[in-house]
């Protein structure tokens, strides 16, 4: 099975445009377009009732310490710990592709309600869910895709994974508000194939300009 896209180039930077947050000269991050990328697949196996789409970031600070923090980076040998940008099952099995911009398009204070997706598609939690609690303006559950927007002084590039799955499902075994790990835990053993595409993504200028 083959994913593509003609808007991440697999191991290069995402365009700013499908980000959550871009380089600002003087608050630091400011908020972009949150456009989800163009995908596109191929080959999927004989036997698929279903796709699932994952996009995580594996290189998210596994401590908050030194997150943001104007006097230094986040350092480059802390533990890591996965973020996810994007959680979808049920795609329906004559789907081939999800164009740009069709399930987000725009950052939406305390999260969009019904994302947009392929017909007869679920789309859970992403973890903007956790990272927000608290902030009055921004806490709520964020369903869908929102893009890359990582600590502006983080000494590391961080790493998008979108992982499409053919899975022997009808349905995902999972409700509501569902997260990544659940649909990963839900879908073991009903794999058919697995296709990924990476892209990269800084808010360090130090690393942007490198």
């Amino acid at each position: 099975m083959k994913l593509e896209s003609r808007s991440i180039t697999d191991g290069r930077p995402i365009p700013e445009q499908y980000a959550f947050g871009k380089i600002h000269p003087n608050d630091r991050v400011a908020l972009t377009d949150n456009r989800n990328p163009q995908l596109e697949w191929s080959d999927a196996p004989a036997g698929t009732k279903s796709f699932a789409l994952i996009c995580v970031d594996p290189d998210v600070p596994s401590k908050p310490d030194d997150v943001n923090k104007p006097d230094r980076e986040v350092p480059d040998d802390l533990p890591r710990t996965d973020f996810h940008h994007w959680v979808m099952v049920d795609i329906p099995p004559d789907c081939n592709g999800i164009k740009a911009g069709s399930c987000s398009d725009g950052v939406t204070a305390r999260g969009k309600r019904e994302p947009a997706g392929p017909e007869h598609s679920r789309q859970g939690i992403n973890n903007y869910t956790d990272w927000f609690q608290g902030d009055e303006d921004m806490e709520g559950q964020y369903f869908g895709y929102d893009g890359p927007c990582p600590p502006w002084n983080d000494s590391i590039v961080h790493h998008y994974h979108f992982r499409l799955f053919a899975l022997d499902l009808d349905r995902v075994p999972v409700d509501g508000a569902f997260t990544g790990p659940e649909v990963l835990k839900a879908i073991e053993g009903h794999v058919l194939a697995e296709a990924e595409i990476t892209g990269t993504y800084t808010l360090n200028p130090r690393l942007k300009s490198s």
